[in-house]
């Protein structure tokens, strides 16, 4: 059986921790002995007065003018290198990203700076990991991230939002596989979950 895996790309293959840390510590929103990642970054700063336009602000800042500081997860690029050694294999990158952040007044598209963080990581170069130049897209709703799915026939999909993979609309048939991101509890969902990128790579290959 050829695989179509279909992967999202902020928070599954891009590790954003030490750059929300640092970014929510320049601006004065956690406290500089603060510990944790970007889920306790989130927290915190939704528990402020105005909490939540506070957050759309820093995702824009590090989504855009930060991100080139952010890091491929660890296991991502074994993965994507063992999905190119498979002539059975192809890879998409669907993301639910606007062209600009929220409250975001620099005018930095973040699919562009998205793009470029690609490039550098060699995503689309022969000697990398070689994906299509048809693989990425970006979807400006959920419902339309949804729908690509269903229309790339992908036969898995990986993503760290239990509401995408949980969504009413999601394609049937698809094997959907939840990365904890960081995340210590496991939800009781009805589909894989995966604590890093090994397991992903486990559960998606095990049989193949």
């Amino acid at each position: 059986m050829a695989f179509r895996i279909g992967i999202d790309f902020d928070n599954t293959i891009v590790c954003y921790d030490e750059v929300f840390v640092r970014t929510a510590k320049g601006e004065g929103l956690i406290p500089h002995d603060f510990r944790g990642g970007k889920a306790g970054v989130r927290d915190f700063i939704r528990r402020l007065t105005g909490g939540e336009e506070k957050w759309q602000r820093l995702q824009g800042k590090v989504y855009g003018s930060q991100m080139d500081d952010a890091s491929l997860f660890e296991g991502v690029a074994r993965f994507l290198s063992r999905c190119r050694q498979r002539a059975d294999t192809s890879v998409f990158i669907v993301s639910h990203k606007t062209e600009f952040g929220h409250f975001d007044a620099s005018g930095i598209s973040l699919r562009e700076v998205a793009c470029a963080w690609m490039a550098k990581h060699a995503f689309f170069d022969k000697g990398g990991f070689n994906l299509a130049d048809d693989a990425l897209y970006f979807e400006s709703t959920r419902d339309d991230k949804i729908e690509r799915i269903a229309r790339l026939g992908c036969t898995h999909f990986i993503d760290d939002l239990e509401e995408v993979l949980g969504h009413p609309r999601f394609p049937v048939g698809v094997r959907r596989i939840l990365f904890l991101n960081g995340r210590s509890d496991r939800p009781a969902v009805s589909y894989d979950v995966c604590a890093d990128w090994r397991e992903i790579e486990e559960a998606v290959f095990a049989n193949a």
